[in-house]
């Protein structure tokens, strides 16, 4: 629980998805697996009313699944 609170945590998760989308090795569907659906999510947000989460909330879990799930797939570039 320390570690979801911890700002550190959250820069890293950030830096490591940024690199991520930038990687030429990651392919661009993996890539729009995370940016769509955050983007959608940020645009539309009163068309999701069953979704009461925060943007930011969302944002910041879809994140983290993307940094671990293509780290995994494609190695820590």
């Amino acid at each position: 629980m320390r570690k979801l609170l911890s700002l550190n945590h959250w820069r890293h998760v950030f830096v490591r998805v940024f690199r991520l989308l930038r990687s030429k090795n990651v392919k661009l569907t993996d890539k729009l697996l995370f940016l769509i659906p955050v983007g959608l999510y940020w645009v539309l947000p009163d068309v999701m009313p069953f979704m009461p989460v925060d943007d930011i909330a969302v944002t910041m879990m879809a994140a983290s699944w993307f940094a671990k799930g293509m780290e995994n797939k494609y190695g820590a570039s």
